[in-house]
């Protein structure tokens, strides 16, 4: 049994992957910013974290009273619309550049729980994205941690009801691997159907 600190709870692999880790006996810590979906976050099976990830302090003290043997970072910051993803490349950029090094130093106050880190198994044109990726890889194999590198998901609740393109990867089929990876050997982790 191990303590995760679940960063991203609320988000469409966060909600799927709470079930999984309690039903494997572990403890989950799950972050959210928002204070609204703290009781859906509890009814899944996680003690709920409010707290924002750009909230370096709060954040680290957060990670630190958790005491987590692991640190899953599942954050994005992603429109519901699709069609709006373009407006969100530099915000998600951030969440992964400036998001993930707050979660890097919360860690290291915490003595240097293991970090999994989800990035994209496909080639994103060169731009804020791309670099970000490239930043969030490079920061947590550096702190000996594993990158889940994921296809498109797709099925119910995300922006691919049916499947994609390649590289893809179905939602439940992503989660269990997230799961199964908890003990992988530090490296990049390629998720796909």
């Amino acid at each position: 049994m191990s303590r995760i600190f679940l960063a991203g709870a609320s988000g469409v692999i966060g909600q799927r992957l709470i079930p999984l880790l309690v039903e494997a006996g572990h403890v989950v810590g799950g972050m959210t910013r928002s204070a609204s979906k703290a009781d859906h976050l509890a009814e899944l099976g996680a003690e709920p974290i409010v707290v924002d990830v750009f909230d370096r302090d709060a954040l680290i003290k957060a990670v630190v009273d958790f005491k987590p043997d692991v640190i899953l970072n599942e954050l994005t910051d992603l429109p519901d619309d699709v069609t709006k993803i373009g407006d969100h490349s530099e915000l998600n950029a951030r969440i992964r550049t400036e998001g993930n090094q707050n979660i890097i130093d919360a860690a290291r106050a915490a003595g240097s729980p293991k970090i999994l880190a989800q990035t994209v198994a496909w080639q994103l044109p060169d731009g804020p994205d791309a670099r970000a990726v490239a930043s969030l890889e490079q920061a947590v194999l550096a702190e000996g941690g594993v990158v889940l590198s994921y296809g498109q998901f797709y099925g119910p609740g995300t922006y691919n009801e049916q499947a994609p393109a390649d590289p893809r990867v179905q939602i439940d089929r992503a989660a269990q691997r997230t799961v199964e990876l908890l003990d992988a050997p530090s490296g990049v982790v390629v998720i796909t159907d």
